[in-house]
């Protein structure tokens, strides 16, 4: 049986080589009342292109991975009688919105950035083909003997990397309540357990409230350590760069069972997304405690709030199992991506 982590491949390495152009043709006129006819050979064709689209009804790179080596074709020769040889098709190959390309020597210095649908990036350009004799003819050279070949295509290897598209990512410590979260918000159905990284890929969630929709995804549970791989952190990272919201959510539950404190858990995660990326750590949020319904005495809560309070943070509470404070998250999600867009049009 296929697991979810076999399936979603969010980095992949290809080797991309394009056609190479068709070889010019050396020809000469030679008809019935033209025995000392010209030169005629004809041009070869292009070689084929590879191309990257991005194409919103993927969501993974597995193809990539399945299939590294992608390999246009050749142009063809040219002929006689003044015939060019055809040019190769391009070979499309369709990757996820969000899909960053770059040298695998240089990572940190991206090529291309497909993160709308239909962006195109050219890995590998055809050759051009080559010129036939017909175009070297002169007054004074009237029988040229020889034609160029075509052009070797470009070949190269392309690092691949996926960084999910969503309005807003729910973070967290592992088991924090984001994968029933996400399955009470939209009709997801990411894998869920009560044992820590249960979630091992991101999983993506449309949710609705009245007439709007927005895409939630759930992020694997960051640990200590996460900005510098821990846990497959800084993989799991990389997919919260591009949300527009926060949503840190934080399990009231381990107040009940450990005696946790979940003003701690935020201060923990909080600080792995700045060691990763400052900017993260000015992103919009909402900070929620989750699993209340583990929670005998709600008033126990009352201290943890004001403590979150206390660093600038208003909390909500939600149970993602019982549906309770559900809708007035959605609300202040929605609220708060209205406010986000309202301060990037005035900035």
């Amino acid at each position: 049986m296929k697991k979810p982590s076999d399936s979603f491949i969010d980095e992949v390495t290809i080797s991309a080589r394009a056609g190479r152009g068709g070889d010019g043709c050396v020809s000469f006129r030679r008809e019935k009342f033209a025995p000392r006819g010209g030169p005629d050979g004809g041009d070869g064709g292009r070689g084929g292109d590879v191309v990257l689209v991005a194409d919103s009804n993927l969501s993974t790179l597995l193809d990539q991975r399945v299939r590294s080596k992608v390999r246009a074709r050749d142009g063809e020769a040219g002929q006689g009688s003044r015939r060019d040889g055809a040019a190769a098709e391009d070979v499309l190959v369709r990757v996820p919105v969000g899909t960053v390309v770059s040298n695998p020597d240089a990572p940190e210095a991206p090529l291309a950035d497909l993160a709308e649908p239909g962006a195109r990036f050219v890995a590998a350009r055809g050759g051009r083909g080559g010129r036939g004799n017909s175009n070297f003819a002169t007054p004074t050279r009237q029988a040229p003997d020889f034609a160029t070949p075509g052009r070797a295509g470009e070949e190269r290897a392309l690092r691949l990397e996926l960084k999910l598209l969503a309005d807003v990512g729910l973070v967290g410590l592992p088991n924090a309540g984001k994968s029933t979260l996400i399955r009470r918000l939209s009709a997801a159905r990411p894998r869920v357990g009560a044992y820590p990284f249960t979630t091992l890929v991101p999983s993506l969630g449309v949710a609705e409230h009245h007439d709007r929709r927005f895409v939630v995804a759930d992020i694997p549970g960051l640990i200590e350590g996460a900005s510098d791989g821990a846990g497959l952190g800084d993989r799991f990272l990389r997919h919260v760069e591009r949300t527009r919201l926060l949503v840190h959510l934080l399990d009231a539950g381990r107040m009940e069972i450990e005696g946790a404190d979940p003003a701690a858990d935020y201060g923990t995660v909080r600080a792995e997304l700045e060691a990763y990326d400052p900017e993260l750590a000015r992103r919009p949020e909402l900070v929620v405690l989750s699993k209340i319904d583990l929670v005998a005495e709600r008033e126990k809560l009352d201290p943890v709030e004001a403590s979150l309070r206390a660093r600038g943070c208003e909390t909500l509470r939600v149970s993602g199992a019982t549906g309770e404070g559900v809708e007035a998250l959605k609300r202040a999600m929605l609220a708060a991506l209205d406010a986000a867009d309202a301060a990037e049009a005035a900035s």
